[in-house]
């Protein structure tokens, strides 16, 4: 092994069918630098072809789950501003790709906010289908401390999620949200003690493991709801319900209703 190489900032394990992925980063409250980003996209796909893994978890060590872009010198993640015209790299190359990955899973995603969400580390959170965040948790996005804008996708999802009063808030006012306001503005599912945050999460997490192929479909029917119309909305449901008929996983669950007995789904 060589001694110079450089520790990764993402580890993985995986737990009774759950993919676990954790930001490694805690001097820098795992900022998202592209390193790190690079490393997480990586994780994320690889979850994502394994078929042992059937719900992915994403978290952070330390006292932070992602603190941010890196606007250290040098790094991808950097905002800094230039001579040309145009959008900002980063996003267009590393951030936008990443968050359009979680959205487009075909397995459920919870994230477990151990501590500060900032910046992009609220997009990262806000792109998973369920978040649990710690009592001591809180999410903030202070761009108008540096004279940026929101980006990771966060102004398209809080209007969606919060309604437009309080998007502007938090956006516009750059304050702290702790995790139990977090809960009562339906941003957040649920707000444990900080030394039940996995314990929970696992919970959760088991349930969409344990569960048929056709939690993907749901999960993607709901973000698609986000922005469609009608009409194309039911169509959806309806190719939906036909591929999930299919499956053995909705074989099983028929027969288990009939015989009045728990299914036992598989996952395909």
């Amino acid at each position: 092994m060589d001694g110079n190489a450089a520790a990764p900032k993402v580890k993985t394990e995986v737990k009774d069918r759950v993919g676990i992925i954790t930001l490694s980063d805690p001097s820098t409250l795992n900022a998202a630098g592209g390193d790190l980003m690079g490393e997480l996209q990586a994780a994320v796909e690889g979850f994502i072809r394994d078929e042992a893994v059937r719900a992915i978890v994403i978290t952070g060590e330390g006292r932070g789950f992602c603190s941010g872009a890196n606007l250290s010198g040098g790094s991808v993640g950097a905002r800094g501003g230039g001579a040309s015209k145009g959008p900002n790299e980063g996003l267009i190359k590393i951030y936008n790709p990443f968050v359009s990955t979680l959205r487009k899973s075909p397995k459920p995603l919870i994230a477990a906010v151990n501590g500060v969400a900032a910046g992009v580390g609220v997009s990262l959170a806000l792109a998973c289908d369920l978040i649990v965040a710690a009592e001591s948790a809180y999410f903030l996005l202070a761009f108008r401390r540096i004279g940026l804008v929101p980006d990771g996708g966060a102004t398209w999802l809080l209007p969606r999620l919060i309604g437009k009063a309080r998007a502007m808030e938090l956006m516009l006012l750059g304050e702290k949200l702790p995790a139990a306001t977090a809960l009562d503005w339906g941003l957040i599912n649920r707000c444990v003690p900080d030394a039940e945050l996995m314990t929970k999460t696992m919970e959760l997490a088991g349930a969409l493991a344990s569960g048929p192929s056709s939690l993907g479909m749901t999960r993607n029917l709901i973000w698609g709801a986000l922005d469609a119309e009608w009409h194309m909305q039911v169509e959806a449901e309806a190719y939906a319900q036909g591929e999930a008929a299919r499956s053995e996983d909705a074989r099983e669950g028929i027969v288990a209703f009939l015989e009045k007995r728990p299914a036992e789904f598989k996952g395909r």
